[in-house]
């Protein structure tokens, strides 16, 4: 016998078990509208106090996965994976990962989102290259996969609607922060992708959703054991977020960033560290190297070049510039204004309140405070002066990249009071965690 959904509902509210038959029905009903939204809102509030196992948030993740269409890339000739980030300030880890991993023989049909709060959105970095198609049709994602070995491109409408209306209401009603919901929105999402295998990079630190190593730590283990009950090989590295990750933060700041990394004019030490570890993860994962040889066959892939050529590759085929990473410089469109931040005193950066530094780029417009908010791609901060380095007063700490003397100034209050500084800084492990499929390592 099927629960009606308010039968549903009173057994979580319970702490009762919850089926996953009913989970399904429950499920289905989001998207056909026999679940009102007063009734998904209640579901929620009860998972967000009541929680859900382990069984139960494998069967959440699969319902909402198969609430519209799930992909399939049989016909592809090798494995197909891809890598989630819980968010942070200067990731831009993904626009790297995709074109390594894809010299190195493995299919990447990456499906992102845009910005959240005070975190970047890999959509938004692509926006920023004129004429690059965020949302082809599936003719064209199928044929940019083929041909480059990887797409980035946004979730389409017929892939995890359920997720989507979930999502609104628990953005509405206070229940986002559950580790249960979080898992299920986000695996939903890559299983409806028709992956094989996963890698995801869970963020703990001052720029992080879950700020505490513990808080991390539990998410990315939900993560991997949801993902990984459901049939999805999945890993996680839980990676430094106590500044930003790139050193820049911004749209077309961190596209320029990306690519100086892939063509090799410039690399951001930490940056390279995560990335290549875990595109190496990717390959353990998938069975197409042991550690060392994964290692080395990425670090390969990047620096032949080859990486860089599938990154052109993939430009072009989502209607980008078929140049674009030889002159990337004449197609990313500069902001008017560019100004130095200069240090207040002399003694070594301490701390960097990398929220703080995330919300500056909101505020210069280049993230949203609401869903219609136009993103100016231009704007933002480079050249961002990292823990640990010694300055002195009147040395430049970062670059301001703005429209006017009134978004300078804001800009660089907000940036110099997310800066700490003394004489010894507190260091952070740059991969605080790992955990591959069969356990930790």
């Amino acid at each position: 016998m099927t629960l009606l959904p308010q039968e549903f509902i009173a057994r979580k509210r319970d702490n009762l078990p919850l089926a996953h038959a009913d989970i399904a029905h429950f499920i289905s009903g989001l998207v056909d509208g026999s679940v009102s939204p007063a009734q998904a809102a209640a579901f929620a509030m009860a998972v967000y106090f009541n929680d859900m196992s382990l069984d139960e948030r494998v069967a959440l993740t699969l319902a909402m996965r198969d609430s519209g269409t799930v992909l399939d890339w049989s016909d592809l000739p090798g494995p197909v994976a891809d890598k989630h980030s819980t968010g942070g300030v200067g990731d831009n880890v993904s626009l790297m990962l995709a074109p390594i991993l894809a010299a190195c023989g493995v299919f990447v049909p990456m499906i992102s989102g845009r910005g959240l709060g005070h975190t970047g959105g890999t959509l938004d970095k692509f926006d920023s290259i004129p004429g690059y198609t965020t949302n082809p049709d599936n003719t064209l994602f199928r044929k940019a996969v083929r041909a480059a070995g990887c797409a980035i491109i946004g979730q389409t409408d017929d892939l995890a609607p359920a997720d989507r209306t979930l999502y609104a209401i628990r953005d509405v009603t206070a229940t986002v922060e559950n580790i249960s919901l979080i898992t299920a929105s986000i695996l939903s999402k890559k299983l409806a992708a028709g992956l094989g295998a996963l890698v995801l990079d869970v963020k703990t630190g001052s720029g992080a959703f879950m700020p505490t190593l513990e808080k991390s730590t539990a998410l990315a283990e939900s993560l991997v054991s949801v993902a990984n009950g459901a049939g999805l090989r999945t890993g996680a590295l839980i990676t430094d977020m106590n500044e930003p990750l790139a050193s820049a933060a911004g749209n077309a700041l961190e596209m320029r960033n990306a690519v100086e990394f892939l063509d090799g004019t410039h690399q951001d030490p930490r940056l390279r560290e995560v990335t290549l570890a875990l595109c190496a993860a990717v390959l353990e994962i998938t069975g197409m190297a042991g550690v060392d040889a994964a290692r080395e066959k990425v670090e390969r892939a990047l620096d032949s070049g080859a990486a860089a050529e599938r990154f052109g590759i993939m430009v072009a085929e989502l209607g980008g510039p078929a140049d674009f990473v030889e002159n990337f410089a004449s197609y990313l469109v500069p902001a008017p204004l560019v100004r130095d931040i200069l240090a207040p005193a002399d003694g070594v950066v301490t701390a960097i309140d990398t929220r703080g530094v995330g919300m500056g780029v909101v505020a210069l417009g280049g993230g949203r405070t609401r869903p219609t908010d136009t993103i100016d791609h231009a704007v933002g901060y480079d050249r961002i002066v990292g823990i640990g380095e010694t300055v002195s007063r009147g040395q430049p700490l970062g670059r301001v990249h703005c429209r006017s003397e009134a978004d300078f100034a804001e800009a660089e209050r907000r940036f110099l009071a997310a800066y700490s500084f003394g004489a010894a800084a507190q260091t952070h492990p740059l991969i605080a965690g790992r955990i591959l499929p069969g356990g930790h390592a």
